[in-house]
């Protein structure tokens, strides 16, 4: 953050994927009312998260960022939240165990109410309507109406985002996040699962490790971390008078937080250098992050992070490729760039967004295959260039829904309209992402230079 930083000059830009609200002063005023409403997130917890993706950065430490695509008014409930929840810890626990390292949660949820789209009118029934923007722009229901943005839904958004946080500090403080209950729900998983035998020798080895640690009475009554986590939450900040409203000064630091979330990021729509969303972004100290796609070069990448990170804090910036099946062509060049100027920075993979497809029965999908297949890419290029694969990030949920093809079970384009539930883009559902997270542990554990497996320095070891 500059000197002379303002978290309102972003106003001065050009700014696109944004709402046009009918009536300005009813914006004025909903933005005044969440001024006026406490932080959702404080500043003690967003420089934990530094911290932890400082160690990410750095090959200590592993980043997993999963959840809604786009959160729903319609469809809160306390059931949501515990199952997106707890299939992140389940997650967690088999990537920490294969990579040997700790894992840094951030959860899309608590915030993740708003969507850039690709064009500014859909079609729906044959009517052409204004393209669906999130919950808190307006409603996705069908209706011309409907479709009008209505800034009150910015104050529905925050307090739902606040329950939400209410319910997961709950969960991650409250016993739910015992080692011991995770591995169990993990064998319900893989006792299950038609790839039993595939997933069953990591989960005996798993066992055998709480075992060893209970004889050592390392337990969930002697070790607070054993029955307790940290989870972060996070989602795009892309309507920046929602963002701009929650962002604070604080008081001991004078640093100026965007407190809606510990984490935002930049989408690939809006990561323009010259317009308001780069504005905002580098006028604030959360850590945040980008999203890249096929498109960007490594002269803009290296101005993007000359601007949103010009101290070269690690754990500061996250970069998230979104590039589908031109990774293995395109990601080298803007590793080498990076690290030829020593930026230390996170590398995280989003398989979702460069995989997206129509199926012949209309709906939007995603294939398993090809997910799994831009991860192992992922995984691929940085060991090939020596670097390091920070974590991923991931459109997911708890509930076992049928809107991305493949995996153990099999489900095919017939079987989407079975449960497809996704107001926006199609979502890996819970059996689906825990065998991602198997299959992907052993690229984790045999891919990662071993320099990161053991960041300790020879001289250290002396």
């Amino acid at each position: 953050m500059t000197p002379d930083s303002d978290a309102s000059s972003w106003r001065r830009f050009p700014i696109l994927q944004q709402p046009s609200y009918p009536d300005a002063g009813q914006l004025a005023d909903v933005e005044s009312r969440l001024r006026a409403l406490p932080p959702l997130v404080f500043a003690q917890e967003i420089n934990d998260l530094e911290n932890q993706l400082g160690a990410v950065a750095e090959g200590r430490g592993f980043l997993l960022q999963g959840g809604d695509c786009a959160e729903s008014f319609a469809e809160f409930n306390d059931d949501k939240i515990r199952d997106t929840f707890k299939v992140l810890l389940q997650m967690a626990i088999v990537l920490t165990f294969a990579g040997r390292r700790p894992v840094t949660k951030i959860a899309r949820m608590a915030g993740q109410f708003a969507k850039p789209r690709s064009a500014e009118f859909e079609e729906i029934d044959g009517v052409t309507l204004p393209s669906f923007r999130g919950d808190i722009v307006h409603s996705a229901d069908p209706d011309t109406a409907a479709r009008v943005p209505d800034p009150q839904r910015m104050l529905q958004a925050y307090h739902q985002s606040a329950a939400t946080l209410n319910l997961l500090r709950a969960y991650a403080q409250g016993g739910m996040a015992d080692l011991h209950e995770i591995h169990r729900w993990n064998l319900s998983f893989v006792d299950s699962s038609p790839a039993r035998e595939r997933y069953l020798q990591m989960s005996e080895r798993i066992a055998d490790a709480l075992g060893f640690m209970e004889v050592c009475g390392i337990t969930s009554e002697t070790a607070p971390s054993i029955r307790e986590t940290q989870l972060f939450t996070s989602h795009e900040a892309l309507l920046l008078n929602y963002e701009e409203a929650l962002t604070r000064a604080d008081g001991f630091s004078g640093k100026r937080y965007n407190c809606s979330a510990h984490f935002v990021w930049l989408g690939e729509r809006t990561r323009q250098l010259d317009h308001a969303h780069v504005e905002f972004f580098r006028n604030i100290d959360n850590p945040v992050g980008v999203k890249l796609g096929p498109a960007v070069a490594a002269d803009e990448l290296l101005r993007l992070l000359d601007t949103l990170n010009p101290d070269n804090r690690a754990g500061r910036l996250t970069l998230i490729t979104r590039m589908g099946a031109a990774l293995p062509e395109v990601l080298p060049a803007l590793i080498r760039a990076v690290e030829r100027e020593g930026r230390r920075v996170v590398w995280s993979c989003d398989p979702m967004h460069g995989n997206t497809v129509k199926s012949s029965t209309g709906y939007k999908t995603r294939r398993f295959d090809a997910i799994l297949l831009e991860l192992q890419h992922f995984f691929d290029v940085h060991a090939a260039e020596g670097s390091y694969p920070g974590g991923i990030h991931l459109e997911m949920t708890g509930e076992h829904v049928t809107e991305c093809t493949g995996g153990a079970y099999r489900i095919s384009e017939s079987d989407l309209a079975t449960r497809y539930r996704s107001s926006c883009d199609p979502r890996l559902n819970a059996d689906q992402v825990l065998e991602l997270a198997y299959l992907i542990a052993d690229t984790l554990r045999d891919r990662v230079p071993q320099s990161f497996v053991d960041p300790t320095s020879a001289e250290e070891k002396a």
